[in-house]
């Protein structure tokens, strides 16, 4: 498992997450519920990593939403 997205999953757990405004308009655009992106990050399968990525260490992941929904997070 990748070393990020392990520490992105704790991050989750403890509900030490936050989005920018342009996060959010992109998921309004894509229907997407912030709730439906933390709630499926446990079972996210790791793409890409990023991990010299200029905002720090970032994974493209393949996860699900509620209704098993496709969704690729950056």
């Amino acid at each position: 498992m990748s070393e990020i997205l392990t520490r992105i999953q704790g991050l989750v757990a403890r509900g030490d997450v936050s989005t920018s405004v342009h996060g959010f308009r992109e998921l309004a655009a894509d229907d997407i519920l912030l709730d439906d992106v933390t709630s499926g990050v446990d079972a996210a399968v790791v793409v890409e990593e990023y991990p010299e990525a200029f905002k720090g260490p970032s994974v493209l992941a393949l996860q699900r939403d509620g209704d098993g929904r496709p969704l690729h997070i950056l």
